[in-house]
């Protein structure tokens, strides 16, 4: 199916459902329910993070430029500090990492649909002096919950990481998460969710290594572990991660962020230990969308790279090496 998606977008057809039509009064119905469950709470505007990160590493280099595009999810939705947004958090890791100060720049819109990176990538590529040296998507909850048909959907954010691309940008994205894990919603609607949310980002893998970029699925940022602990990982409205969803994500995201850089150790080479392989890219898709924080890189035509790099988290004795935000420099 999720090959079926790539086709259709690469050549023009829209029309591949993921719903059948005998289930759409029913689903309605559920979903209705749902968003009167969803949402019973506030979410925050996001907050600005853009700025300076790693002042510590200021040693006359230029500072790496890092890009957020996409939803509420790139965005930070749901909570209140700037360090606590993914953008902040992917920022200090890659300045702790690289060693290097980093420049952060999000122009992701809450409510936010895959029709909307064109606008995006254009304002993040407006200035030519500052192209982002690497760039993060987070895209596809929005295009699920509103229907949006799935060729569409992968069409533009292929669009988007082809621009990106061609403008000397590395590009990691996001996968669509799942979405029939958010607590309030039931069956059948979530066995639905999950089926259609996992197809999406299986697809946005095909077309976005066919680009040139990376993916990470992003199953879990509303999968297994907000399942087994959804007062702790979702945010005060039941749907947008808390500060320890974002940094669960960040850290999924932040090993193929480097590797996309070439600053992680063995950035390609596979472990057979973590069930790493080259597959053929359909079937990495859909290994990846399966098992979340999994990442999907291209190799030879028709082959694809699949990964499960290291990631852990600080305990609170560790020192960290992250800096907060400092206003960008004009």
């Amino acid at each position: 199916m999720a090959r079926r998606i790539a086709a259709g977008a690469a050549f023009g057809g829209g029309g591949i459902g993921l719903l059948a039509t005998a289930a759409v009064g029913v689903l309605l119905a559920e979903a209705a329910l749902a968003r009167r469950s969803v949402g019973g709470g506030t979410a925050p505007h996001p907050p600005s993070a853009d700025g300076l990160y790693g002042v510590a590493f200021a040693n006359g280099t230029p500072p790496l430029r890092l890009g957020m595009l996409g939803d509420s999810t790139a965005a930070g939705q749901g909570v209140r500090r700037a360090g606590q947004t993914p953008g902040a958090l992917l920022a200090s890791g890659l300045a702790a990492v690289a060693e290097q100060m980093v420049t952060l720049r999000n122009v992701a819109q809450p409510g936010a649909q895959s029709d909307d990176l064109d606008r995006q990538v254009s304002l993040i590529l407006a200035d030519p002096a500052r192209i982002p040296d690497v760039c993060v998507i987070m895209i596809g909850a929005n295009d699920v919950t509103h229907r949006m048909q799935p060729t569409i959907s992968v069409r533009h954010l292929a669009g988007a990481v082809r621009r990106l691309r061609t403008a000397g940008a590395e590009v990691v994205v996001g996968t669509c998460p799942d979405l029939g894990s958010v607590e309030p919603v039931y069956q059948p609607l979530r066995w639905l969710a999950r089926r259609v949310s996992r197809q999406l980002a299986a697809a946005q893998t095909i077309v976005v290594v066919e680009q040139g970029g990376r993916t990470v699925s992003l199953g879990h940022l509303l999968g297994p572990e907000f399942e087994a602990n959804p007062r702790e990982l979702f945010g005060p409205d039941n749907y947008h991660p808390s500060a320890e969803g974002y940094a669960t994500a960040a850290m999924a995201v932040l090993p193929t962020l480097c590797a996309s850089l070439g600053l992680w150790p063995d950035a390609d080479r596979l472990d057979a230990d973590r069930h790493e392989d080259i597959l053929p890219v359909a079937k990495a898709a859909a290994e990846a969308a399966a098992e979340p924080g999994t990442e999907v890189s291209g190799a030879r035509a028709p082959w694809a790279l699949l990964k499960h790099r290291r990631r852990r988290r600080l305990t609170a004795t560790e020192p960290s090496t992250a800096h907060p935000a400092h206003p960008a420099h004009p």
